[in-house]
Formats: C-alpha cells, sequence, structure tokens
C-alpha cells in the first residue's frame, strides 16, 4: 500500500498515537505473562479455549511492539481492531453490568482507533519508513 505524505505535526501525532494506542496492550500482555494460570481461568468461564493465551500474548507483546517501531503497522492495526471488538462481544457484553458496558465501548473506540492507524499507516516515524527510504 502507498504510503501517505504527512506534515511533520500529523507524523509526530500517528507517532504518539501509536505508542498510546498499543500501550494498553503491552501492559496487558506482559500482566498475562505473569498470571497465565488466572487468565487462562477467566478465559475458560467465558467459554474461551484457554489454548488461545499464548496467540493472545503474542499479538498484544509482539504486535504492540511491532506497532510501537511501525513495523507491519496496517496488518497488525486490522488484526487489533478485530481483537478489540471480538474482545468486547465475548468479554464485556453484559449491559446490565454498567462497569462491563463502559469497558465494551472502550473496547470499541480501541478498534476505531486501530482502523484509523490502519488507514493511515504508522506515518514518517516509523521502521517502515525508514526501510522504505533505505530502498
Amino acid at each position: 500500500m502507498k504510503t501517505t505524505t504527512f506534515t511533520t505535526p500529523q507524523n509526530t501525532a500517528l507517532l504518539i498515537g501509536r505508542v498510546w494506542i498499543v500501550a494498553l496492550f503491552m501492559i496487558s500482555g506482559l500482566g498475562k505473562i505473569s498470571g497465565v494460570e488466572a487468565t487462562q481461568g477467566y478465559m475458560a468461564a467465558m467459554g474461551m479455549p484457554t489454548s488461545l493465551i499464548w496467540p493472545a500474548i503474542t499479538l498484544e507483546v509482539g504486535g504492540s511492539l511491532a506497532v510501537l517501531l511501525g513495523f507491519f503497522t496496517r496488518p497488525l492495526a486490522l488484526l487489533f481492531a478485530i481483537y478489540s471488538v471480538i474482545s468486547a462481544l465475548v468479554f464485556h457484553a453484559n449491559f446490565d453490568d454498567q462497569m462491563q458496558a463502559i469497558n465494551f465501548w472502550k473496547n470499541i473506540s480501541i478498534a476505531a482507533g486501530f482502523i484509523f492507524l490502519w488507514v493511515s499507516g504508522p506515518g514518517r516515524y516509523s521502521l517502515e519508513a525508514w526501510l522504505a527510504d533505505r530502498k
């Protein structure tokens, strides 16, 4: 996909946005690593296969690091958007519980942010841009 030309403030905003949007997933993924059994128990209670723990950790930690660096940004942003919507539907769809309803819409909002990143790409301050300049 062709890279878009942005102004310096826009490129700076894309960098800040990448840092902020993946911070939650990096923290969550590292927390899953330190509490694999507890997370698997929660997943099982919600009807999710516990075998998905390592793909989730890989996406949350590895994917976050890649998006942070601006590497494979568009495909990972789309994957994170889908992951956020699925997480909302599986873990936060109890609208009788106000906190779960808030978390549902938080996840949908995060998915929207990833959709914007999928459309825009990582911007100038990224590994993708650096690699493109080396060609």
